[in-house]
């Protein structure tokens, strides 16, 4: 078959949950041997030799269109006076929807799939323009996610902004459901959802699945005891968690009341941070070269999500390197877990301590997690065994 990905944003180096997820689909589609294009809008206008030599783009025909999808404080206030959200509008461009419809006229795809929400601005341009199967792949509830962000604030002004964007949001999302011909979603949660919402068309749980030969944890290049998060700041759940995490227990870990080092790693991490490092306790580390071998490193992963949906994939890739990982039940969503077992779930501040004290101190505990963790991802999220029903 010849399928056709579109995505928001350049999906390497594959450094986040987003791309990770598109890559790995890509990957798993190759393996059954069907032919793949990607076509992704470039907002950050990254440079193609950065990841020239990533080895999925010998396999697949693709293509970067770059846009400007920032929005000035300006804009930000004219939006507050307007129907729609900025925060979709933001990665429409004219151009680009030109440059799809003739992507799409000139070939016969059997499958063309909108990787989220932010691509779904040209599905109408694209249905006009062939009669493929269109499929929408939603990565979150993205309303969902504006709006537990609004739950966590005690501003009036950010608890109304955040409420009425998520309130547009939700509009747009009801909106899309059903023009598309089918959609996949990662949790039963986000199914129910959508069909709450008025789905009249097939929707697919497909939990993250991930190619388990690049995942290779050496437990003898991994500091016992360690904690670490690792993740990008520039979505707004994964800054709120963190945020936190440091202003609870920055006290606990430099006063040695939980005697452990806490590593924090991951793209746009904001200069401010700096000022929770505390050298030889904290360590605020950005963007790390290898991800993987940042995990490895370390024993117990962190991911206090306090808002948010979908499937964490940082959680998945963390199971795949056997970690133990201590994390909220919203961030755990989606992945059928044992608590205790191959996870540990903490959703106060008094679970995330007795959590972390009873991991730093006991180290076959913490890898005896981990070896479950490794199990559970081999047996539901082997990309070559996640595979979509709408692909014979």
């Amino acid at each position: 078959m010849k399928i056709l990905i579109l995505t928001h944003r350049v999906p390497f180096p594959q450094n986040g949950g987003y791309p990770i997820v598109v890559c790995n689909t890509i990957r798993g589609l190759v393996n059954l041997g069907h032919e793949v294009s990607l076509v992704s809008l470039n907002a950050k206008r990254h440079l193609h030799d950065a990841f020239e030599e990533d080895d999925l783009l010998g396999k697949i025909n693709y293509r970067s269109f770059d846009i400007d999808a920032s929005v000035s404080l300006f804009d930000g206030v004219l939006n507050l006076f307007s129907k729609s959200s900025s925060s979709i509008d933001r990665y429409y461009d004219e151009e680009f929807d030109k440059l799809l419809i003739g992507t799409v006229r000139n070939t016969n795809y059997d499958v063309i799939q909108f990787e989220g929400l932010f691509v779904s601005p040209y599905i109408d341009s694209v249905r006009r323009n062939c009669k493929t199967k269109l499929v929408y792949r939603a990565h979150n509830i993205e309303h969902q996610i504006w709006e537990r962000l609004a739950q966590q604030k005690s501003d009036p002004f950010k608890k109304f902004y955040l409420r009425l964007m998520a309130r547009r949001i939700k509009r747009y999302e009801i909106q899309q459901i059903n023009k598309f011909d089918a959609i996949a979603v990662f949790t039963g949660q986000d199914k129910s959802t959508m069909m709450l919402y008025g789905a009249k068309i097939p929707v697919e749980i497909v939990p993250v699945g991930i190619d388990l030969t690049h995942y290779h944890p050496d437990f003898n290049k991994t500091e016992f005891p360690s904690l670490f998060f690792l993740g990008s700041l520039d979505w707004m759940p994964n800054r709120e968690g963190i945020e936190w995490f440091l202003q609870t227990f920055h006290n606990d870990i430099v006063n040695d009341v939980l005697r452990v080092k806490f590593y924090v790693a991951g793209t746009d991490i904001p200069d401010e941070f700096d000022e929770y490092e505390v050298m030889g306790k904290i360590y605020i580390q950005g963007e790390v070269d290898d991800g993987l071998e940042f995990v490895n490193s370390k024993s117990i992963m962190i991911v206090p999500l306090l808002s948010g949906g979908g499937m964490r994939v940082k959680i998945v890739e963390g199971m795949a390197m056997q970690k133990c990982i201590i994390s909220t039940s919203l961030g755990a969503e989606g992945i059928t877990y044992k608590n205790g077992v191959n996870i540990l779930i903490a959703n106060t501040r008094d679970e995330f301590f007795k959590a972390i004290r009873r991991c730093i101190a006991d180290e076959d505990y913490c890898k005896a997690v981990g070896m479950n963790a490794r199990n559970l991802i081999e047996q539901q999220h082997d990309v070559n065994k996640v595979k979509l029903n709408f692909y014979p």
